[in-house]
């Protein structure tokens, strides 16, 4: 299958495959363009029998990146990245939901252990870039002249958010194929290279907690259930009782197992109190962000007007940005308009225009 591309001598390119179409059809296109392409697949999953058991996950995933990389006629390595995936995302994971806080594990995951490893190994056999599937771009910004991640072209579909914690010597030297395309378009060329996971549907879940069950990760990974507690009204009236913190998060309505007359949303989570208060009302009119990661920019003086996402979800909206006035390692957003379910431990990203300004973790 490589020879029928227009392959020429180039550089060489470690892809992250997943197995899936979105990574199989970057190398592809990788192929096409004259790289040298090297396959690699992280073997990340702690332990596949606990999802096996009932038929809820498909442990093709490595296969699936075997299959494309023999029908493209490209190396394919297999990592071990198991310890890494495990000390870096799910402990993360665990303790922010333990601590009453929603994690985003991906993002962390794609900084510490996916681009970690893969230039680990591009270092290793010499590689000059990494790649992935990932549907973003990446470019100078014209003013501070940094490497951003820039959102797709395709806004239905972009991934930049995820991608807002890289570093910029990460960013160097990363390539994303895919990032000017829809996701049908990439199916296209999939169906069109004949790849043998062209017709593969998307995954959605988290990949280590694929039946959704968080509540029931988190308990059998800690091997201790959470005690009980009180839901609250804002002035502290108590409401009835949950069932353990880890089962809830800021913006939930339905399952709280509670009739209160009305609709009534989480608002925010105490682990400290083992209280999880609720209202009609969860919109809130700024916050604070902290560890921040700087892309476009590297610092900045006085306010800036910029676009925020909450969210992967979440469609971006204005707000004024500056320092926090108690801590400046920190930054105080204010929304043009109230926003709901502003939620401790997912990621705030900043953009400017289509670049990533900056990042970090809702507090």
């Amino acid at each position: 299958m490589k020879e029928a591309f227009a392959q020429t001598m180039n550089k060489s390119v470690i892809v992250g495959m997943s197995g899936g179409v979105d990574s199989s059809a970057a190398a592809c296109l990788l192929l096409e363009q004259g790289y040298d392409v090297i396959g690699v697949t992280l073997q990340i999953w702690p332990d596949e029998s606990r999802y096996n058991t009932n038929g809820s996950r498909d442990f093709s995933a490595i296969e699936d990146a075997r299959r494309v990389a023999r029908f493209l006629n490209i190396p394919h390595y297999i990592l071990n990245c198991k310890e890494e995936f495990r000390k870096e995302v799910i402990d993360y994971f665990v303790n922010e939901y333990i601590q009453g806080r929603t994690p985003n594990p991906c993002i962390v995951c794609n900084r510490y252990v996916k681009w970690a490893m893969l230039q680990s190994k591009a270092k290793q056999l010499g590689a000059d870039y990494i790649a992935t599937g990932h549907y973003a771009s990446i470019r100078k910004h014209p003013d501070t002249g940094r490497l951003c991640v820039c959102s797709s072209a395709v806004p239905n579909k972009d991934q930049s958010y995820m991608l807002y914690a890289l570093t910029q010597e990460q960013i160097a030297a990363t390539l994303l194929p895919i990032g000017e395309y829809s996701k049908k378009e990439t199916r296209d060329l999939a169906v069109k290279y004949n790849l043998p996971v062209a017709n593969k549907p998307d995954s959605q879940d988290i990949c280590f907690i694929p039946d959704g069950d968080y509540a029931g990760f988190i308990t059998e990974y800690t091997s201790t259930a959470l005690p009980e507690g009180n839901f609250i009204d804002e002035t502290g009236y108590v409401l009835g009782r949950h069932k353990g913190i880890i089962h809830y998060t800021v913006g939930q309505r339905k399952g709280l197992g509670i009739t209160c007359g009305k609709p009534m949303y989480v608002k925010s989570i105490s682990a400290l109190n083992n209280t999880i208060t609720l209202s009609e009302d969860i919109s809130v009119s700024e916050m604070t962000v902290k560890n921040i990661n700087w892309m476009a920019y590297s610092r900045f003086k006085n306010q800036r007007r910029l676009s925020v996402k909450i969210r992967y979800s979440h469609k971006r909206c204005a707000a004024n940005v500056e320092y926090d006035a108690d801590d400046e390692e920190k930054i105080r957003c204010r929304f043009d308009e109230p926003q709901r379910a502003v939620t401790p431990g997912q990621a705030a990203v900043f953009y400017d225009g289509e670049y990533i300004a900056f990042g970090g973790v809702i507090e």
